[in-house]
Order: C-alpha cells, then structure tokens, then sequence
C-alpha cells in the first residue's frame, strides 16, 4: 500500500492505466484523503477574500456570457438560465470534482458553437432546444466513456506552449470584451457623454483599484495580516467602492445586468425540454456534432486544469483529470436535459482562484521584479460557496442590478492582465520591448540564444492569431480541431529547435533553475 500510495503521489493525473477505469480509480484514491481537509483548510480569511471575488467574478462571467448565448440562439437560453447552470454546476463540481480549485462557467468558444448549432438548427427547420438537448446528452456520454477509458492521458502531449496560447487567449477575450463594453458606450446611438464617460471611469477604477489593492501586501504600510486582508479583499473592495462611487450619479443611465425579475426561463417555456420532439434520425444525427461539442469540452476542461496544476503552483494534494471529466459529463447532459448553458473550466477565473488562494513572495529577477507562488490554500469552501452565492443571488436579483455593468467589465479587465502575469509567452513578447541590458536573468535566457527565444514567441503568436481568427469567423465550430492540431505543431519544432533549447522554452522550470534564479538575482530568500 505504501508503494502505491507513492506511485500516486508522484502521478501527474495524466497516466493511461490500461484498465477500466483505472484513471478514475487513482484519482479517487489520490483525493479521497484530502477530502475532510479540503473543507478544514476552507477555514480561513483568505478563502473568504478568495469567495467574495470570484463570487462577482464569476457571476459577471455568467451574465456576459448569458447575454451572448441569448444573442446567437435568438432568447432562447438567456442570462436566467446561464445563472443557473453556474450555480447549479458549481456546486456539484466543488462537491464531486478532484481537483476543486478548478471554477466551472461558460465560455467564449461554447457559446460560438451554441450559435452554429442554433443556425443549422434553423436551415435544417428543427427546433433548436431539443436537438441541442440530444446534442448535450450524447456529449455528455462520450465525456462519461473518455474518462472511464483514461482518455485525459492524451494531455501529456500538449506541453506548455499549447497551455500557454490557449490561456493567453482566453486572458485577451476578456481584455476586448471589458474594453469593447467602454468604447460601446461612447458610440452607441443615443448614447450621452455623460453615460461614456462614466462608464470609463468605473471600468478603469475598478481595475486600478483591485490591483492596487492586490499587490498591497507588498508594500510597508501597517501590520502583514492588515495588508493580507486587505489584499486578499481587494477585488470585491474594488467592486464595492466603485459601485458606490455610480451611485452618486442617478441621473446617468448605465447600463446594467439583462436580467428577469422572476425565477423563470428567458422565454417563458418549461424548464425541462420535450425530448420526443424531434424525428428519430435527428436524434442519432445529433452525435455528429455531439462529437465536435466534444472535442472542445474535453480540451478546454483538461487544458484548464492542466494550468491550475501547474507546478509553479505548488498544489501539494494532487490532480483529478479523469474525475474531473466525469462530473463535467454528468453536468453537462443534466444541463442539455433543461436548456441550461453547458459549462465548463473557465481558464480565467481557475487561474484567477488559484492565485487569490497563494501565498506569494516578491522575487527580483535581475532588473526585474515578479511575484512567485510560496504555496495554495487547497480546498472545497470558496468554491462552494461562491457558487451557493451565485445560487442565492436569484433571490435578489434586483439588488444585483444595482451594480453596473461597467464595474463587472472592469473585473474582467483585472483577471485578464493577472492570468497573462506569469505567462511566459506574455512575458517573452515583452522582451522585444526590452532594453537587453535589462533581460531578467531567467533559465532560457541563459539556455536559449535570443534568436531562438524570438522565433519561438512568433511562432506562439502566430498560434493564438490563428485561433483569434477562426473563432470569430463562419468557420467557428472547428475551432477545438484548431486547439488539437497545436499538438503537431509543437512537435514539428524540433526542425528549429535543439531539445536542449525546447526544454528550456517549453519545459518545466526546475528546482535547480529556480535556485541559480534566486541566487542571480541576489535572493537571500531562496
């Protein structure tokens, strides 16, 4: 048992078994240890901190996002019904899931493929919710049989150079949403000066603020635990302050969450669909795009948590993958079942979680400063709990208007530059802007020629330009084959690169690396 108990210790979750159901099996008996202390180690002001921000986090993720799916399948899934599924979702993930610090919610590429569905639902003349229900359960089964079959191992062959585009572009669909939000509101027919104005002052403040905040736990002012607090409360601070601040102007109309007044469905329908309403080959037709729907599940979940277990995290309790898989496939057909919105792990807000929860430690990398990760706060309350708020806030719903929109896309703002802080793709595209002198003195800057660093960064670019493209273009539903085939790609590299030069750039960071980091740049706190 001993042996076995460090066999999976030392699993990175993405192990094919060769049984069924053997991944699911490790990754139980890797979690259900830390169960009890996944709720003790909740118990803390830090996972308050953590709860508060990813509550009105992800609560305008689910009102962004409702919005949009209301907007490509004509109100037929709105704003309600994406609240819903957050909520209802969330819960079952933080209870079941294996690794909980992973926050499920809609995303951009799902609600672009809801909208082709509903499109060729209508050139086909079906009735959208329906198929879209069939759609969802044999989804929702092929997620179930991927996981009992270790499937999530195929995730050793994307390596951080996929990790990294796919994050850096969910980081960028936040940035131009928040800033789309602005410049609408100064354009908009009818729109006033007054109403643009002051939405630019409460997006922009918010973010200042939350990021000030933030980093002040690093400055010398007042006692550590006041500036802990302080930091760790920041952005729902950010929120308060600024939502106060509009109040102060009720005669400037803002605009403000689409919400209903009522527990209902955006049309008015019953809440779970008519299954019988369509003919019998649709139903069997349904897996065809059923497989597509997939694909792009299956990648955006195992991308995500391959980020939140990311080494420089320092999670100490272990992965899910196989797991994880599971109860997305289970939520997933649920949701089909009531024309709920399919969700799945938000990259933005997993990393933005996980990074509320750590404590960190300020690290001067030749002329340059950063911040890494001491350790994580591993547990199941702020999860819950935030997902029990977005719960509760249907009771409240009113009162929720009262925030205005331009205050939750100023919290975008903040979680999009916070994920691209630490992606080393971000952070190498900065060094063409670098004064050479001043190149902090990292493990590939001193592995790698700068030729090779830019080279790799373009080719990276180049990645997440490609998949920008074709995820607003009529093309859109390939848009997880785009996300797979970055697999070959990094595997065709090794014409330009050594392997040296790879592991360097795609790699792990070591703890060597981490030390000669830290005695370069004259840490005495290594």
């Amino acid at each position: 048992m001993a042996k076995d108990q460090l066999d999976l210790s030392e699993d990175d979750g993405m192990t094919r078994t060769g049984r069924l159901a053997g991944g699911l099996r490790n990754d139980l008996r890797r979690r259900l240890p830390h169960y009890l202390s996944d709720w003790r180690d909740g118990l803390h002001p830090k996972v308050a901190g953590s709860t508060l921000f990813l509550f009105f986090a992800c609560l305008a993720n689910a009102i962004a996002f409702g919005g949009l799916t209301g907007l490509v399948t004509g109100g037929e899934i709105g704003t309600l019904e994406m609240i819903v599924a957050t909520a209802a979702g969330g819960i079952a993930f933080a209870l079941f899931s294996g690794q909980p610090l992973t926050i499920l919610g809609g995303t951009g590429p799902i609600v672009i493929f809801t909208g082709l569905l509903y499109t060729t639902c209508g050139q086909l003349g079906l009735p959208f919710l329906p198929v879209y229900a069939w759609v969802g359960l044999w989804s929702g089964l092929i997620l179930l049989l991927l996981a009992i079959t270790d499937a999530s191992f195929l995730m050793r062959y994307f390596t951080r150079f996929t990790d990294e585009i796919f994050a850096a572009l969910i980081a960028v669909i936040f940035i131009v949403e928040a800033v789309k939000s602005v410049v609408v509101a100064f354009t908009d027919e009818g729109s006033l000066v007054a109403t643009g104005l002051l939405s630019l002052i409460l997006a922009v403040g918010t973010y200042l603020i939350a990021r000030s905040l933030k980093g002040f736990l690093h400055t010398p002012f007042l006692h550590r635990r006041v500036r802990e607090l302080v930091s760790d409360f920041g952005p729902a601070l950010a929120i308060g302050v600024m939502t106060g601040f509009a109040l102060l102007f009720p005669y400037v109309e803002l605009e403000v969450a689409a919400i209903p007044e009522t527990l209902s469905t955006t049309t008015g329908r019953p809440w779970q669909v008519d299954l019988l309403a369509l003919p019998t080959w649709a139903i069997f037709a349904a897996v065809g795009p059923a497989i597509l729907a997939t694909i792009l599940l299956f990648l955006d979940q195992n991308i995500s948590t391959r980020l939140v277990n990311a080494k420089s995290h320092k999670l100490k309790k272990g992965p899910g993958f196989h797991l994880d898989l599971a109860v997305v496939g289970v939520i997933t057909g649920v949701c089909s079942i009531f024309g709920l919105p399919w969700i799945v792990a938000a990259t933005v807000h997993a990393l933005n979680h996980v990074k509320s929860l750590a404590t960190t430690e300020i690290v001067a990398d030749g002329g340059a400063i950063s911040e890494r990760i001491v350790s994580v706060r591993e547990n199941r309350v702020s999860p819950f709990m935030i997902h029990v708020l977005i719960a509760g806030s249907i009771l409240i719903l009113p009162l929720i208007k009262l925030i205005p929109m331009p205050v939750l896309f100023g919290l975008f703002l903040y979680m999009g530059f916070a994920t691209l802080t630490g992606n080393e793709l971000a952070d190498r595209a900065v060094l063409w802007f670098t004064d050479r002198n001043l190149y902090p003195e990292t493990h590939y800057l001193r592995r790698v020629s700068r030729r090779k660093i830019h080279l790799f960064t373009i080719i990276q670019l180049g990645g997440l330009v490609a998949l920008w493209v074709l995820k607003t273009s009529p093309l859109g539903l390939l848009f997880p084959i785009l996300i797979a085939l970055l697999v070959p790609l990094r595997l065709a590299l090794k014409r330009w690169f050594t392997d040296d030069e790879l592991e360097a750039l795609d790699g792990e960071e070591t703890a060597e690396d981490v030390e000669i980091d830290h005695m370069l740049a004259g840490d005495l706190h290594a």
